[in-house]
C-alpha cells in the first residue's frame, strides 16, 4: 500500500522514473495507527504532512457546548493538508477512524518534493482543487438537501472515492462510519441517520453491514441524490501527454 500516493497522482500527472523514486521516498517510513488515536488537535503546531494509508480518518471541529462537527472524512491515499505546516496553528483535529497506517512527512520533505519535482507539485496542486471541491458540495449537501437525497449523495461520494484508489468500488466496500458519525458529518441527529438508512434499505438502493455498506443500486443511489461527480475532477488528461 505504500505505492498509493503514487497510483493517486499518476492519474493526473505523467511521472518519470525520478519522480516515481521521489514519492517512494516520502513514504517508506510508516507507522501503525488504532481507532480514535489523534493524528494531529487542534492548536496544535503542525510540522509534519499526514498520509493515509490505510484506514480512515476525519477532521472535526468541537464547539463550546461540546457538540462535534465533522468536515471530512479522509481516506486511503488522502494527504492532510499538504501545506499545512505554514500555518501556525492547527484549527481542526484529525483522528482515526479504524486502525490503520500513515506516514508523517516532515515539512522540508514536503517542499522538497514539490520545489523538485514540478509534475508532482501540479498533481498535488489538483488534490487541493479536489479537497475543495469536497468541501463546497458537503456544504451544499447541508444547506440545501433533504435528508434521504442528503445521506444519498455522501454515500455515493464515498463509493467512488474508495474505488478510485483503494482498489474498491466493486458494489461492497470498507465504511467504518457510526450513525453518530454520519449525523455529525451532515447536521442529522443519530435517529434520524437511523431512520432515513431504513428507508434506503427498503428502497432496495444499499444494504449495511458492519463496516462495510453494500450498494445494490448504485444507479438508483445517483438517482435518488441527484448525484453528480463532477466535483471529484476524476477525467482529467494527464499533464505532459
Amino acid at each position: 500500500m505504500s505505492d498509493i500516493l503514487t497510483r493517486k497522482l499518476r492519474r493526473w500527472a505523467k511521472f518519470d522514473d525520478q519522480d516515481r523514486a521521489a514519492l517512494d521516498r516520502l513514504t517508506m517510513v510508516t507507522r501503525p495507527v488504532v481507532r480514535g488515536q489523534h493524528l494531529i488537535r487542534e492548536g496544535d503546531d503542525p510540522t509534519h504532512v499526514f498520509l493515509i494509508l490505510e484506514g480512515w480518518a476525519q477532521r472535526y471541529k468541537i464547539l463550546p457546548d461540546g457538540k462535534r462537527q465533522i468536515v471530512a472524512f479522509l481516506m486511503p491515499g488522502d494527504l492532510c493538508d499538504t501545506h499545512v505546516f505554514i500555518l501556525e496553528k492547527m484549527d481542526h483535529s484529525i483522528s482515526m477512524m479504524s486502525e490503520g497506517q500513515v506516514v508523517s512527512i516532515p515539512a522540508n520533505d514536503m517542499l522538497a518534493i514539490i520545489e523538485n519535482h514540478p509534475r508532482v507539485a501540479q498533481a498535488l496542486w489538483w488534490c487541493t482543487l479536489v479537497d475543495e471541491g469536497i468541501l463546497r458540495e458537503w456544504l451544499v449537501n447541508i444547506g440545501a438537501r433533504e435528508a434521504y437525497s442528503r445521506i444519498a449523495h455522501l454515500f455515493c461520494e464515498l463509493y467512488i472515492r474508495a474505488g478510485a484508489v483503494a482498489r474498491e468500488g466493486n458494489g461492497d466496500f470498507f465504511m467504518p462510519l457510526t450513525q453518530t458519525d454520519v449525523g455529525e458529518a451532515l447536521g442529522l441527529t443519530s435517529v434520524h441517520v437511523n431512520r432515513t438508512i431504513r428507508a434506503l434499505k427498503r428502497s432496495g438502493l444499499v444494504d449495511a453491514a458492519k463496516n462495510r455498506l453494500l450498494m445494490l443500486d448504485f444507479e438508483g443511489l445517483k438517482d435518488a441524490a441527484r448525484f453528480d461527480s463532477a466535483y471529484l475532477h476524476a477525467r482529467l488528461v494527464p499533464l505532459g501527454s
